[in-house]
């Protein structure tokens, strides 16, 4: 391959780990948040529970508080547990994925590394300065 064509699979491989380590980044803290929310409503939930069944609770909408029962408050509760157990499953998965397509990027570089050393010594030598 000629030194252009090798620069410009370089550049292409650069991006495309650059790209793949942002979108880690994000699935990351979207994890982080579902953790947060998950834990919020368990915790909710936990107090819900010591509750009696006949204890005025309120729903918290914007800035105001409307009264509920119980039972739907908890209702609420539960379905954001699950919500966000399935979100995080979810994210947890494309998360592997992209572990896989970085591997596979970082292996292709690799290869392109080991193919043109010389190309490796100019990279190096731009990275000095």
């Amino acid at each position: 391959m000629s030194d252009e064509a090798n620069r410009s699979a370089f550049l292409e491989i650069k991006g495309r780990l650059i790209e793949n380590t942002g979108k880690m980044k994000q699935v990351h803290n979207q994890v982080r948040n579902k953790e947060g929310e998950k834990k919020r409503a368990f915790l909710t939930l936990e107090e819900l529970r010591q509750l009696p069944d006949d204890t005025n609770t309120y729903k918290s909408i914007g800035r105001m508080f409307v009264l509920e029962p119980k039972s739907i408050l908890m209702n609420d509760q539960e379905q954001k547990l699950k919500d966000s157990e399935n979100a995080i499953a979810s994210l947890q998965a494309s998360k592997e994925y992209l572990e896989k397509q970085k591997a596979e990027v970082e292996n292709n570089l690799t290869e392109l590394l080991q193919q043109d050393p010389g190309l490796a010594q100019q990279i190096m030598s731009m990275s000095v300065m």
